[in-house]
């Protein structure tokens, strides 16, 4: 089984009312909620370690989440409120303001994590529960705790609006990282990571250096290029799509990558470090396969298995 552990919220997506006004209708969302919801529709096996509120929101975060095939048995429940999110699309992008203030995804400390059983071959840690205490010490201390022994994938997701302590945030990156097999950036994070004049290949290298085996940098509609532990770079190109807004897109691109790594038994430790760069194109393109079907439509709609290939290894 993936976990997928770190936020789930709701997002409030701007839509117009019938006498004209924009109103905003509650969606399920979260970076690692939908990277989580993918995966469970990819046909992976995935469950999720978060804080979950038991108010109303909290309720429909749990019912897309079974509906999609997460394992929720590992769910941390309390009577707090759900962080919401309201969005804002200019052009097809999003941008975000948040509520999250004595969250239950936002509080949920070391003491309530559960033990995970070896069934358990893969982490998936990311988004804003990286960024705000106590959950991202908290998740920090479950990666030290629990991924020696699994594979493990991280996506910062890095939103500066949101960091209050850059330094602290740095930190904890830098103690992850070092305990991650697989990260996937894009080309924002990674000039937040290394802000200096450095080309390119160089920051990618030094994040490379910090712990990964694998880093995965995504440029939208010009593609991913993973960079392999010998120096050796995989690309594949970003399909054609028309594109309905990039809500989800970078979450759905983790989850495929991650089925598919799953599907070929490569997702583990030893697996993960003795990657080809042929099986790294393979979970490539089904990672910008299953993105490209979530732009075209609107918000985070990840796709089921069957609309992207019959088969996962297929490309």
């Amino acid at each position: 089984m993936i976990l997928c552990c770190g936020e789930a919220l709701i997002d409030m997506i701007p839509r117009p009312t019938t006498d004209g006004s924009e109103g905003f209708v509650p969606h399920s969302g979260g970076a690692v909620f939908n990277t989580a919801i993918a995966l469970g529709r990819l046909g992976a096996r995935v469950g999720m370690v978060t804080g979950l509120s038991t108010d109303m929101f909290g309720q429909q975060l749990d019912d897309s989440l079974r509906a999609s095939h997460v394992d929720t048995s590992r769910v941390i429940r309390a009577d707090r409120p759900t962080t919401l999110a309201f969005v804002k699309l200019t052009d097809g992008h999003a941008s975000y303001s948040f509520f999250d203030e004595n969250s239950a995804g936002r509080m949920i400390g070391v003491e309530d994590l559960p033990v995970l059983p070896d069934t358990v071959s893969a982490l998936f840690f990311g988004g804003i529960s990286l960024a705000v205490d106590p959950c991202a010490d908290t998740y920090a201390t479950l990666l030290a705790r629990e991924g020696a022994g699994r594979a493990v994938m991280m996506d910062p997701n890095i939103r500066p609006g949101f960091i209050r302590d850059a330094a602290r945030y740095r930190n904890r990156l830098t103690r992850m990282l070092a305990l991650t097999d697989i990260v996937k950036v894009s080309d924002e994070d990674l000039d937040w990571l290394y802000p200096g004049p450095e080309a390119q290949t160089d920051k990618l290298a030094n994040l490379r250096r910090s712990g990964p085996s694998i880093v995965v940098l995504t440029k939208g509609s010009d593609g991913a290029t993973a960079s392999l532990a010998d120096g050796t770079e995989v690309h594949v190109d970003a399909p054609p799509v028309t594109v309905a807004d990039t809500v989800g897109a970078g979450d759905t691109f983790n989850a495929g990558l991650l089925a598919s790594l799953s599907d070929q038994g490569a997702l583990s430790k030893a697996g993960v470090k003795a990657l080809t760069a042929g099986q790294v194109q393979t979970a490539l393109f089904l990672a910008a396969k299953a993105a490209a079907v979530t732009v075209s439509r609107a918000g985070a709609n990840p796709p089921w298995a069957e609309e992207v290939s019959p088969s996962l290894t297929t490309n």
